[in-house]
């Protein structure tokens, strides 16, 4: 089964006091010119289930989308990207950490990186601040098709070395993708399934 396919969108909020209940969710989040968007529509074979723009942070609530197996798909808001007022740049970043530190509901962190240029600052500080909650991150290297099959590689090991010492803490594991050649759908998929199955009591009896 295609976990994210005909995934529906939900609802989406702006207050951590709106969060809808869910039994398990997991969540995209990445800088806001990272691919994101397009890794959420390609993973659910939809243009535009996910807003794509030119200008990148546009994604400034947290947007909910039910998935196949009867758990959630979240869409975060773009981190590092400035060009908003500053009140709004707060409130952002507030409801941001404030979701990923408290929400229960949530089994698992997919973290989108450009692989042209993976493991920025933000996102090394997205990584400490998510270690405190002791639960998996999955790294997709977005944009993969702008290397050549040997800079994949090298930036693929390159990558995974320098994330050892986080891997001494918590569950990541990380892998290319590209939004553009639909390339690496799958293992993004058995990725998350795994975190839906390791559930206590499974979503669903079934999702056949």
């Amino acid at each position: 089964m295609n976990l994210f396919q005909n995934a529906k969108f939900f609802t989406t909020v702006n207050h951590l006091k709106d969060l809808p209940d869910t039994p398990a969710e997991i969540a995209f989040v990445g800088r806001s010119n990272a691919g994101k968007s397009s890794a959420i529509n390609t993973l659910c074979n939809h243009v535009r289930l996910a807003y794509v723009s030119k200008t990148p942070g546009r994604t400034q609530h947290i947007n909910f989308f039910e998935l196949a197996n009867g758990g959630f798909m979240v869409d975060l808001p773009g981190y590092g990207y400035a060009q908003v007022p500053e009140a709004v740049r707060a409130h952002w970043v507030k409801l941001l950490g404030d979701y990923l530190q408290t929400r229960t509901q949530l089994i698992g962190l997919v973290l989108i990186m450009d692989a042209r240029h993976p493991l920025k600052n933000l996102d090394i500080q997205m990584l400490d601040f998510f270690a405190l909650t002791g639960r998996p991150v999955h790294i997709l290297l977005s944009k993969s098709d702008k290397l050549s099959k040997n800079e994949q590689i090298k930036t693929l090991a390159a990558v995974k070395k320098s994330l050892k010492p986080f891997m001494e803490r918590q569950a990541i594991s990380v892998q290319l993708f590209s939004s553009l050649k639909k390339q690496g759908i799958e293992e993004v998929e058995n990725q998350v399934q795994k975190w839906f199955s390791a559930l206590a009591t499974p979503i669903l009896e079934s999702t056949e």
